[in-house]
This record gives structure tokens, C-alpha cells and sequence, in this order.
């Protein structure tokens, strides 16, 4: 393991002041890099950017070097924020397991990183508000108050004009599995459940597509935030800002505030109608399906388990269909309340990778997902987030999601394989979660077929 470092001492200074409301675009390009951006449905949107305090971590002890590290980093500070949504946050994520970095398109990506912005926008339901924090032993109340009214008169001072830039358009796409081969890994797959050895096994895709025009990332975070408002969106820069990982997510893995916990059972899927009596039958032959019942039924159970040892109760709501803009989800809301005061990496370390991302048994569906899938799953449904000053903090499983530089992205999907999957459904299903982001790259309709 490598241990968490900060580039930055504890001594943390922040100070925030009420500003007008900018557009989206014009905050994220006023912003310094390495910029992030954050926004569920029950949170404010966050854009921010440079690095008050970088933390990095690797190997199997990542979550609680990063714990220790923000630990660390929140140990002193002072605060002067405005409201609540805009004190001081770190943001970031994790590999989805040690050594998942190794390849292209992660070799930017830490396996654990974390930033403390030294710039920050918060677009809150009590107004908008502009944040500046240091961190170190040279952090000067002085000094960041300066910075924060040179802040102020700078995004100020930015014009908001402009077209919003088309999508970029697509030249040629790459699946790194052919059909072909998907179904002779899902057939080895189904041997194994057969055998006993796996109850269940998520195996991915990737597919890279070529540019036409350059990746425009505030326009695309734009149009993910119209097209769904119900899902976390997110959006992570690695130190040198080449590249970019971001999607919308409609699976929360863990929210901490005090005690309380929420989480979601999500898995399941069928796509949506053409009309809407099509649609309510899709969720009713969902509902019924014997094959995504049982699934979704893995997932909310080994849920509700990994949350037993931390939980004073839990409580689990009526499975239920979710809709979003391509597909439809089984889903079912988990809520507890825990016996003690707990660090929400505490929880995301026990949660991940739930069986809607990994497998069931764990260990097992690691080693399946290691041997069968052809590239690195990198951040790929793994958890992104944020953590407070009190240990509470929010995390999303980072699927529905991509890996673009200025002129390629690569896409990411997968799905959950039982004892009675059909691997041309399953092919099927991926396609239907490629749409999200394949649809902010593509200039119009595609004709072009996908290089098997």
C-alpha cells in the first residue's frame, strides 16, 4: 500500500461571500484546473477548481489512507462560509480495485485521489456562492481574502455571450469486445453460476470513439444536467487536465449525514417505449421479470447486509421502476441509522463493489471480472464523491460514464449476469447504456456502423 499524501499541512483558511448567479459554462471556464464537478438531486452544484490540498492513495488500504488523510487535513481550520453547501469539501474518487489504473485511458488517475479545491462555485437553493480556500502552514486569512475579492471581480468581469458548442461528432468507433467474443465470455460466465462457484458476475464493455471537433466539456456536463436532473453528476480532472472522467449516474452507493444513511439497491434494467402505454408495459413486464428480479433481489439483499454491522436499524422501501431518459431500473431506496458516529469511507469500503457493479461472492466475481474483461476499468463504477470536515460526505457509483481527452472518449457499460442471462439480451442492454453519453458525442444521428 501506498500511503495518502497531501501536498498541503492541516492548517486549512476558507472564506465564501454571496455572488451572482453565472452561467455554467462561464464558471467552469473561469475556473483554474484541475477542475470538478458535482451535482446530485438532494445537493447543490458544485464547480470548482485548482488544488488547495491534493490527497493520493493506491493499494488495497486506499479507503482508509484517504480517511486519514482528509482526517488530517480538516484537523484545524478557519471557516467563514456562508452557508452550509459551501464549506470546504475534498472531491474525487476511487479505482474500482488496486491496479485498475494501469492502462490506457487511466494512467492520469490515481487508484485514490481527493482535492481541496482552492476555488469554488456552489449553486445552492439559498443563492450562489463563491468559495477560496489554502491549506498549509503559510495559509493566511489575509491572503485568501484578497484572492476571494480578485475572484469575485474576475467572474464578474466574464462575459456570458456566446452559442453553447456543438456536440463534437464521431469519425470511428472501437468495441474492445466483439459479439463474438462477449458471448463466449458470458457462456464461461454462465458455467460458472451453474457450477456454484458465482451467484452473479457484472461484466463490461468498452467502446472508444474518435472525435470529430474537440471534446467541449462544459456544454456536455450542460446537457447531461437538462437530460437528467434525478441523477449525480460528475466530472473529475486528473492533475495534468488532458483528460476528463465524467457521466451522470443514476445509482447513489452511500450518503452520511450525522448517523443517517441512504443508499439504493439499483439494478435491473429494460428500455423505454415509443409511446407511453409501451413504456408502463416495459416497467410492468420489468416488475415480473423472474431473471432482473432475482438480480435486483442480490443487490438489495447484500446491501442491507453490508450495512448490518454499522446499523442500529434499516429500513428498505417497495421495490420500485425508475425512469430515465433511455432505460428503465428496477430500484429500491435503503435508508439506516447507525449505532455510533462513523467516517462515510467507512461505509463506502464496506459497500463497494455492491453486486450491481461486482459480483456475488465478491472475491470471486473480482477474479471473474479480472480474467474476462479486456482493458482496465480504471474509476468505472467505483465510487466518486465528497467528504466533509465531519466525516459526512456523499459517493456515487461512477457508471453511465467516460474517459475523454480533447479528440477521444471511452465509454463504459456493463451488465449483471445470472443463471438464467441470454448473452444477446445482455449485448442488447449494453448498448442501451452506452445512449447517455454516446449521445452528447455524436453531431446527429450515426450512420456509421461500430468496428466489430
Amino acid at each position: 500500500m501506498e500511503p495518502a499524501r497531501s501536498t498541503s499541512s492541516p492548517t486549512l483558511v476558507s472564506r465564501t461571500t454571496a455572488v451572482e448567479s453565472p452561467a455554467f459554462a462561464t464558471a467552469f471556464d473561469a475556473l483554474p484546473t484541475p477542475r470538478t464537478v458535482w451535482s446530485a438531486p438532494d445537493d447543490a452544484l458544485v464547480l470548482a477548481g485548482g488544488a488547495a490540498a491534493t490527497l493520493a492513495a493506491s493499494g488495497t488500504d486506499r479507503f482508509a489512507a484517504i480517511r486519514e488523510a482528509t482526517d488530517d487535513l480538516f484537523d484545524s481550520g478557519d471557516v467563514h462560509a456562508g452557508t452550509e453547501a459551501a464549506r470546504p469539501r475534498v472531491f474525487g474518487g476511487f479505482a474500482f480495485h488496486e491496479g485498475a489504473c494501469a492502462g490506457d485511458p487511466w494512467k492520469p488517475f490515481p487508484e485514490a485521489r481527493f482535492v481541496l479545491p482552492r476555488v469554488q462555485v456552489t449553486f445552492a437553493d439559498n443563492g450562489t456562492w463563491l468559495t477560496v480556500t489554502d491549506a498549509g502552514s503559510d495559509a493566511s486569512p489575509a491572503a485568501v481574502e484578497r484572492r476571494l475579492d480578485r475572484e469575485v471581480e474576475r467572474l464578474a468581469g466574464r462575459s456570458s455571450d456566446g452559442p453553447r458548442p456543438d456536440r463534437p461528432g464521431i469519425r470511428g468507433k472501437r468495441r474492445t469486445t466483439s459479439r463474438e467474443a462477449w458471448r463466449e465470455s458470458v457462456a464461461a460466465a454462465l458455467e460458472r453460476i451453474d457450477g456454484g462457484e458465482l451467484r452473479k458476475v457484472v461484466l463490461a464493455q468498452a467502446l472508444e470513439a474518435d472525435l470529430e471537433n474537440e471534446f467541449p466539456r462544459a456544454a456536455t456536463l450542460e446537457r447531461l444536467a437538462a437530460k437528467y436532473p434525478d441523477c449525480h453528476r460528475y466530472c473529475f480532472e486528473p492533475d495534468d487536465g488532458g483528460s476528463v472522467f465524467f457521466g451522470a449516474t443514476p445509482e447513489r452507493l452511500v450518503s452520511l449525514r450525522g448517523r443517517t444513511v441512504e443508499t439504493d439497491a439499483l439494478a435491473g434494467t429494460t428500455g423505454r417505449g415509443e409511446t407511453p402505454a409501451e413504456d408502463e408495459w416495459l416497467a410492468e413486464e420489468l416488475l415480473g421479470d423472474a431473471k432482473n428480479v432475482h438480480e435486483h433481489e442480490l443487490v438489495a439483499e447484500t446491501v442491507r447486509e453490508q450495512l448490518e454491522p454499522y446499523a442500529a436499524s434499516i429500513a428498505a422501501g417497495d421495490r420500485r421502476v425508475r425512469r430515465l431518459a433511455t432505460v428503465q431500473h428496477l430500484h429500491t431506496p435503503i435508508t439506516a441509522e447507525l449505532d455510533a458516529d462513523r467516517h462515510v469511507l467507512e461505509l463506502v469500503e464496506a459497500l463497494h463493489p455492491t453486486p450491481a457493479v461486482g459480483g456475488l461472492p465478491p472475491d470471486r466475481a473480482l477474479e471473474t471480472i479480472h480474467e474476462t474483461e479486456p482493458f482496465d476499468r480504471g474509476w468505472y463504477a467505483a465510487p466518486v464523491g465528497w467528504i466533509d470536515a465531519a466525516g459526512n460526505g456523499a459517493f456515487a457509483v461512477a457508471i453511465r460514464s467516460a474517459v475523454a481527452s480533447p479528440r477521444r472518449a471511452t465509454l463504459f457499460a456493463g451488465v449483471g449476469l445470472v443463471g438464467d442471462s441470454d448473452p444477446d439480451r445482455e449485448w442488447d442492454e449494453i448498448q442501451l447504456k452506452y445512449r447517455p453519453i454516446l449521445d452528447e458525442l455524436e453531431a446527429g444521428p450515426a450512420a456509421e456502423s461500430i468496428e466489430r
